[in-house]
């Protein structure tokens, strides 16, 4: 902060009010409300590296939003120190830590009273995740190299509304005090710092990234891909630089080209196809996500309902200050215009298929294991394909074992992994038509510009609401500790036979993980009543009570979970699917509650693949009811039977077993019993005798399709 204290005042006041009037930070994390700072203790801000844009547009900040000053000076013994300093300088001369920690650890052994915090400002002037990107190199915005003073006064003038203010815990240096020399705990807290603020960086920017070129070399030149070259070259008795050339063509057609400038137009793009498409896009569960990704490899595991899902995932870890993921796309996807598009935006492209090729499984794997070892994340779906049914897809296995086969070189590097399940939940698809004419026998029309220009004719319609719901994290390690423990045994590096073991239970696992974090809608709400009635239609005072009952079973087995449930009444639910155009209401406006709702064929074929998205979440409830609408009674306790059917249905639609099979099943009667629908007698529930109470019953039974029914008898 040398240049900031040569400064005049007038010149220092003139600069700093310049620069909050040009800025305006496009995120402060968190909000300096939420700063747990000690009123009592002297506070020093901590910038990584000296700038002087940087230490004024803190003083601005703090002088807004009431902060201790940034533009200050502590006596600390017979030394006065700014309240704003850099950690590291850029001359190599200088100590390896700041020299006033020495003052501070000082002044703290001779004023045992006296508490000093230290809070770590981390200030980023847009965000590139690399290093070549031509004229934005020098315009755009901060990446691992330190900016120069011409290259920081252009990016002031290019990223005015794109500046991200992150802070951190504030570190209590009396707490680091012990018998230990000064200058060995001020490189303590030193250090400390620093990790504190490659972790932030890492999870804005990701990790420096080489050029694409170099890394592909580098996959071709691995011993894996090398020793693959010489098996293929000797098995098709072609030459070694043939098959090499070979290997170099298959790195291109997989490798991204992730783009700074790209993904800032993306991000420009999508913020304007989200207003247009979309009601509003609901995120939950990302400060989970922001917790590991400084010192974790993330992968995440989205469910895989639309093309959509890529983008909307990335456009919402980019707007929330987390690093967009390589994702691996089918190489359907690398088709003109889109794919150069995606490729720059992050996306890898993979074949469906590649078990017979060997020289392209080396090739592949190995560039997976260098995204993998370098910290970068990644993101991919388990299930493959988009799921045409609308529900979770049985995991397959080849992306689990190319990162579980991945994380087993690398065990001895330190770098932990974790994969990130996600749930996505749409009230409308943009796949409507073509879903539509698929699950009535048609046959999968093939990606293309042209379709995709079909779809982009459809944004005028309304498509409601989207939901991005993260689930519970799954650390890789802690998994396989407790599951496959010998995988931390030496064995070969590039076929562990454990993994065979491993991949079928962590895709189950990160499939419930991600129907654990499911968002219902008024959509799959009203999709879940009405088909299970006989013609697809209803009385508007039926619907109403039933729904009323859905919701308030689900708030009882949603308590304490990670799922979420829609937002108003079920009244304003049907006029929501409604205008998305998934049933008719009946033409008269006084809305009487014998009016019948209901749907065409066309509608129930798309609402039945909306149901599924959610059905799981009612599978206990349908269950007890199947049982009551059967004999009318049912037991405070689950049978040996019913018990058994329970568990088979939590296997087949990815559900995670209750800590208590009867807690739940009693939680769930007492609902019902609540509702007025079953009534309690000494050994168990009787279903209540009015007709109402029995068609809410059948309507629940049937939430199940016949053709899912397992038996109960």
């Amino acid at each position: 902060m040398d240049r900031l204290s040569r400064l005049s005042r007038g010149g220092r006041t003139l600069l700093r009010r310049l620069l909050a009037a040009w800025v305006k930070p496009r995120r402060i994390e968190p909000a300096t409300h939420k700063l747990s700072l000690d009123p009592h203790a002297m506070t020093f801000y901590v910038l990584p590296s000296p700038a002087l844009s940087d230490a004024l547009l803190l003083d601005s900040l703090c002088r807004r939003h009431g902060l201790p000053p940034a533009r200050h000076v502590h006596d600390l013994n017979t030394r006065r120190a700014d309240t704003c300093f850099a950690l590291t300088h850029r001359s190599r001369r200088q100590p390896s830590h700041a020299p006033v920690l020495d003052d501070m650890i000082h002044h703290l052994s001779v004023h045992p009273q006296s508490r000093i915090q230290l809070v770590p400002v981390s200030i980023f002037w847009g965000r590139a995740p690399g290093k070549r990107f031509g004229l934005w190199h020098t315009l755009a915005a901060d990446s691992w190299q330190l900016a120069g003073r011409l290259r920081r006064s252009l990016s002031i003038l290019v990223n005015r509304q794109r500046v991200e203010i992150h802070f951190g815990n504030p570190l209590i240096l009396r707490e680091l005090i012990d018998e230990r020399p000064a200058d060995i705990i001020a490189r303590r807290a030193a250090r400390l710092l620093r990790v504190h603020f490659r972790r932030t960086r890492i999870r804005l920017l990701g990790p420096d990234l080489s050029h694409r070129r170099t890394l592909i070399e580098g996959v071709i030149n691995s011993p894996a891909v090398s020793q693959a070259i010489e098996e293929v070259a000797v098995a098709q008795g072609h030459s070694r630089t043939r098959i090499s050339r070979r290997a170099m063509r298959y790195g291109r057609e997989i490798a991204s080209h992730m783009s700074y400038p790209v993904l800032r137009f993306l991000d420009q793009l999508l913020r304007r196809l989200w207003t247009r498409l979309y009601d509003g896009v609901n995120v939950q569960g990302l400060d989970r996500v922001k917790a590991l990704a400084g010192d974790h490899t993330l992968v995440y595991v989205p469910c895989h309902r639309s093309h959509i899902d890529y983008l909307l995932l990335s456009y919402v870890l980019f707007q929330e200050g987390l690093m967009p993921p390589h994702i691996a796309a089918g190489r359907n996807l690398d088709m003109p215009i889109v794919g150069p598009l995606l490729r720059r935006g992050g996306a890898f492209f993979m074949r469906r298929s590649f078990k017979n090729n060997r020289l392209y499984s080396a090739v592949f794997n190995e560039y997976l294991h260098r995204l993998l070892l370098r910290g970068h994340p990644l993101e991919y779906f388990i299930e493959g394909g988009r799921s045409r049914g609308g529900h979770m897809l049985p995991p397959r296995p080849g992306m689990l074992a190319m990162t579980l086969r991945s994380h087993a070189r690398s065990a001895g590097s330190g770098r932990r992994l974790a994969f990130v399940p996600v749930y996505i939940g749409y009230e409308r698809i943009l796949e409507n038509n073509s879903y539509l004419q698929e699950l009535q026998g048609g046959k999968k029309r093939r990606e293309s510009p042209i379709a995709l220009l079909r779809v982009l004719r459809r944004l005028r319609q309304p498509f409601g609401n989207v939901a991005v719901n993260v689930g519970a994290p799954l650390e890789l390690d802690t998994f396989l500790d407790n599951h496959v423990p010998r995988w931390r045994q030496p064995a070969s590096l590039y076929r562990p036979d454990w993994t065979r073991e491993a991949v079928p239970r962590l895709g189950d696992e990160l499939a419930r993980r991600i129907n654990a974090a499911a968002a219902l809608n008024p959509v799959n709400m009203v999709a879940l009543v009405l088909l299970a009635t006989d013609h697809c239609a209803i009385e508007r005072r039926s619907l109403l009570k039933q729904l009323h009952l859905l919701i308030d079973l689900q708030r009882q087995a949603s308590a304490g979970t990670l799922a979420t449930l829609p937002s108003g009444t079920p009244a304003e639910w049907l006029e929501q699917v409604a205008e998305l155009g998934f049933i008719r209401l009946p033409q008269s406006t006084d809305a009487a509650d014998e009016a019948r709702i209901g749907a065409d064929s066309r509608q129930a074929v798309l609402l039945d693949w909306y149901r599924h998205n959610v059905l799981h979440r009612f599978i206990l409830a349908s269950l007890i009811a199947f049982e009551l609408h059967r004999q009318g009674w049912i037991g405070k306790k689950p049978t040996e039977r019913q018990a058994r059917s329970w568990n088979a249905y939590c296997q087949a639609y990815y559900i995670d077993l209750p800590t208590s099979l009867d807690s739940a099943w009693q939680e769930t009667l007492s609902v019902l019993d609540d509702q007025g629908v079953i009534v309690s007698s000494d050994d168990g529930w009787t279903l209540e005798g009015c007709p109402d109470s029995r068609y809410a019953i059948r309507l629940l039974s049937r939430i199940i399709p016949p053709d899912d029914t397992m038996d109960l008898t």
